[in-house]
């Protein structure tokens, strides 16, 4: 029974984090970035066990399929908005978490489609390597004290984006062909 709810309660814990990320963006003391990151990395690691151990024990569910993708969406996003009303997102570095944001909703809205006509559209590597690297920019940008990683935050935030647009075509290509 253990192995069989151990991944979807692992996406479940992903989804209670985002609270504590927002309200974490709100502590006025030192250890606000320390709270923020040690959830969010949390978060992040579980996205990796969720699927990795459902998979390894053959206990995949309808449920996971479902709320995996939207719970990696939901911390990504609701964190990259929280950075932007924060300051730790600003400028020019705007126009990728706009992207970012735009695609996540883009894609949920194309797979909900899908849905209504039988289509899957399956999780892709892709989308696996544009999730590290918006997981990996968001990291450096709550610890944007040092330049250096704030700089590697932007860069990794700007691969997120292009990846994200090529991912997010392949999405769309599939959805006009169904429409």
């Amino acid at each position: 029974m253990f192995k069989k709810n151990l991944p979807n309660l692992l996406t479940i814990s992903r989804v209670l984090a985002i609270p504590v990320i927002v309200l974490s963006f709100y502590i006025q003391n030192r250890y606000a970035n320390l709270i923020t990151i040690l959830t969010f990395t949390f978060a992040c690691i579980t996205d990796f066990f969720d699927g990795y151990l459902a998979r390894m024990w053959k206990v995949q569910s309808r449920f996971g399929k479902l709320l995996d993708p939207i719970a990696d969406k939901l911390i990504v996003v609701s964190t990259i908005i929280m950075l932007i009303y924060k300051h730790k997102v600003d400028d020019f570095t705007v126009i990728p978490s706009i992207i970012i944001i735009c695609r996540e909703i883009l894609v949920s809205g194309l797979r909900e489609f899908l849905i209504t006509v039988n289509v899957s559209l399956p999780v892709s590597k892709v989308g696996k390597i544009k999730t590290f690297f918006q997981m990996i920019a968001v990291i450096a940008l709550i610890l944007d004290d040092y330049i250096v990683v704030k700089e590697v935050g932007v860069i990794c935030l700007w691969c997120a984006a292009l990846i994200t647009v090529w991912s997010g075509y392949r999405y769309v290509v599939v959805g006009i062909k169904q429409i």
